[in-house]
């Protein structure tokens, strides 16, 4: 039993649109319909969008418990993180497209400063920001599953009024599907199974394609600042399947990092606010 609501709960991303869909067509064709059909306006897009609702608020409680998998940091050098796992889960608020433990990281170089939310104009060119062009490495060894770079580096979001564009334009990407959101991506797909996405990255970066078998540290392509993205960062995330639409996230940690300047080496996960550095030799 527990099997199928799983394979229910894999859907409800699927469902959820099916029924805003049937909810538009009601509304834009409801004087065309037929007196057989009309009844059910009220009745079958309300079902499908409730049951859908319900399958998403009551199905992670189905899911296995899981043990983080510990991968190859996908960036060198001193990033900031941000939406992390450790400090709330799902991190982003939501768990559609394997996001649930999904991480974000921005580039905080010691030598020069990232322009700051609020500071300067309300979009500035992803160039501006120090992550921009930041190599951007596999997190294991594997069979490269997707690899999509023709998605345009927009500009940043950096004022509340072009955050509030940017869920405006997000909405709009949603009906493109996970592409759009994620942007430039890679997804690789582990030995065990498991497979990463890395998405954001920087438009005509990418190293690999299709197929490609590649190792953990291997360059696959710069952060960028394509899709749903508020200025140039690198987002990663692990999940059980290769489909983004249907994917169940996945617990991760870092291999041989160390935290907030601290000298200790870890495996572990940076909270929000945290500096991670991963050294080019923690391979």
């Amino acid at each position: 039993m527990k099997r199928v609501l799983r394979s229910i709960y894999r859907m409800r991303s699927i469902m959820l649109a099916v029924a805003v869909v049937i909810l538009i067509g009601f509304a834009l064709l409801g004087p065309l319909l037929t007196e057989a059909v009309d009844p059910l306006r009220g009745v079958v897009a309300p079902v499908a969008l409730v049951f859908g609702v319900l399958v998403s608020l009551i199905g992670p409680s189905f899911l296995p418990d899981q043990t983080p998998v510990t991968v190859t940091a996908p960036v060198r050098g001193r990033w900031l993180a941000l939406n992390s796992p450790a400090s709330k889960i799902p991190s982003h608020g939501v768990r559609a497209y394997g996001q649930t433990y999904a991480i974000d990281w921005v580039y905080e170089p010691i030598d020069q400063q990232r322009p700051q939310f609020g500071d300067g104009p309300g979009m500035r060119r992803a160039a501006e920001y120090p992550a921009f062009g930041e190599p951007v490495y596999a997190m294991f060894g594997g069979t490269v599953q997707r690899a999509s770079g023709w998605r345009r580096d927009h500009k940043s979001r950096a004022h509340m009024l072009a955050i509030v564009y940017m869920m405006v334009e997000g909405a709009i990407r949603e009906l493109g599907g996970p592409g759009f959101i994620l942007g430039n991506h890679v997804v690789l797909r582990g030995d065990n199974g498991v497979y990463a996405v890395l998405a954001h990255l920087q438009q005509g970066s990418l190293q690999v394609q299709n197929g490609d078998i590649v190792m953990a540290g291997q360059l696959i392509g710069r952060c960028g600042n394509s899709g749903n993205s508020s200025e140039p960062h690198v987002h990663a995330q692990l999940m059980d399947r290769a489909s983004i639409l249907t994917a169940i996230g996945m617990p991760l940690a870092f291999a041989s990092i160390t935290l907030d300047n601290q000298p200790e080496v870890l495996d572990t996960l940076p909270r929000n606010g945290q500096i991670m550095t991963a050294e080019r030799d923690s391979n």
